[in-house]
């Protein structure tokens, strides 16, 4: 074989190989679902029919600043959490079983309690109610 021949061959290869270890990765991503909406007079209306595959909804109304993380806790009861670190006020992410802060790296439990410093304070969390097949967080 020549030395043309076997680079081409080679750098295929690790391409190939290369490609299936992403692919693999991001198809791996645990990707939680976000539901986009509106607050109307200080309410969140959410379908409890989203939670027939999951447990977490991420809500994310419009033009509010922030995300709120939904998670159906037992039959007929949600918990509605503002995913906003309770130590610098930066937005959160989420990993499906914790809430992570990027800035100074607090992280929280799925009920919103601090695992994690810098930040002391639990989540911010909203009442919630269902009526009619939906869920209605309402923002205070």
């Amino acid at each position: 074989m020549q030395r043309r021949d076997f680079i081409k061959t080679s750098c295929g290869f690790c391409v190939a190989v290369g490609a299936g270890i992403l692919l693999g990765s991001l198809a791996s991503c645990n990707q939680i679902p976000i539901y986009k909406t509106e607050i109307t007079n200080r309410k969140i209306t959410v379908p409890i029919t989203l939670f027939d595959k999951t447990d977490l909804q991420i809500i994310r109304p419009k033009g509010y600043e922030n995300d709120i993380a939904l998670r159906k806790v037992s039959d007929g009861k949600y918990t509605a959490l503002l995913m906003r670190c309770t130590h610098a006020d930066n937005g959160l992410m989420s990993s499906g079983n914790n809430f992570q802060c990027n800035l100074h790296g607090s992280t929280f439990d799925k009920d919103g309690g601090v695992t994690k410093g810098p930040a002391e304070y639990p989540l911010k969390r909203f009442n919630t109610e269902i009526k009619d097949g939906q869920i209605i967080i309402t923002i205070e």
